[in-house]
């Protein structure tokens, strides 16, 4: 199955870039773990996404729902995500997705991936003002969505857990997928997730 390979993040007018290396992510409650699922689930999955990888929507879009319902609900998996922005504008919308509280994050995710259509690639398009719309209707303020977008000590934050997944399961591919201590690469459909999930 196809997948988006890794991209050089880029950073736009080279500000991230400019700013000092963070040298350990701060005890920010904004960079705990994001979670679904019991605790006690037999298998942990991990998935790790960006917000403009099309093969991520495609999963959020058609597997998701299926994994969420019959997986996860059940107590048979807890899904734990992890950032891996591949641009500038996934890094700033995994911001302010993890500005909201813990349990709006899969909503408003869920809502980026399943709309990319609209904020991520159409052309010519503001992708900062339509990310503001989806916050806006997910309960965000204006005010709350312009400092998680501007924060660059919580860009650096992610960027760092983004790297230390890298390292820890030398990601090359969004979406990738971690059964356990299993790695799968790519868009998997619900019958190789619920296989891999059972492994």
């Amino acid at each position: 199955m196809p997948m988006l390979l890794r991209r050089t993040l880029l950073a736009a007018g080279g500000t991230l870039a400019a700013l000092p290396a963070l040298a350990q992510a701060p005890a920010d409650p904004r960079l705990s773990e994001r979670s679904m699922g019991s605790a006690s689930a037999p298998m942990v999955v991990t998935e790790f996404f960006s917000l403009t990888c099309s093969h991520c929507g495609a999963f959020h879009r058609e597997t998701w729902p299926r994994v969420k319902a019959e997986l996860v609900e059940t107590g048979k998996v807890r899904m734990v995500w992890r950032d891996f922005p591949l641009d500038q504008i996934a890094l700033r919308a995994a911001a302010v997705a993890r500005s909201f509280p813990p349990a709006a994050y899969e909503p408003f995710v869920s809502a980026l991936l399943n709309n990319q259509d609209r904020w991520a690639f159409a052309r010519g398009v503001d992708h900062k003002a339509e990310i503001a719309k989806i916050a806006a209707m997910a309960g965000m303020s204006q005010a709350a969505f312009d400092a998680a977008w501007g924060d660059d000590d919580l860009a650096r934050a992610i960027l760092a857990q983004r790297q230390e997944g890298e390292r820890q399961f030398n990601i090359q591919a969004t979406p990738t997928f971690v059964f356990g201590t299993r790695v799968v690469s790519g868009a998997i459909g619900y019958d190789r997730f619920a296989r891999e999930a059972q492994a």
